[in-house]
């Protein structure tokens, strides 16, 4: 309601530290709260983004809303890894690295 249709709203959900079925519920209640997308972390918890997480976070909220992987995406592999998995956006501290596909500091996903 604060934003008035006049900005995107956005509820970050730390992955992290929840379970698959709380994922779900919180992705459920952003929807009814009518966010314009979701978000796997802050970069402050324990872990960033999965592709499973997106794939539940995208399966749960449909195609009208965003999903956002933060966190844990570092080269080109990781990227394509959460675009097929259903992120529409990708927040990463590695950008340089996964545009020009130097995938030295690929990760374990």
């Amino acid at each position: 309601d604060a934003a008035n249709k006049e900005a995107l709203v956005k509820v970050i959900i730390e992955t992290c530290y929840l379970t698959d079925e709380e994922k779900k519920i919180a992705c459920e209640l952003a929807v009814k709260a009518g966010t314009d997308y979701v978000k796997t972390s802050t970069g402050f918890g324990t872990g960033g983004s999965t592709p499973a997480d997106i794939k539940l976070m995208r399966e749960t909220v449909g195609e009208n809303i965003g999903v956002k992987a933060s966190g844990g995406v570092r080269c080109e592999d990781d990227a394509v890894k959460v675009i097929d998995a259903g992120a529409s956006r990708i927040g990463a501290s590695a950008s340089i690295a996964i545009v020009t596909g130097n995938n030295a500091s690929k990760s374990d996903y």
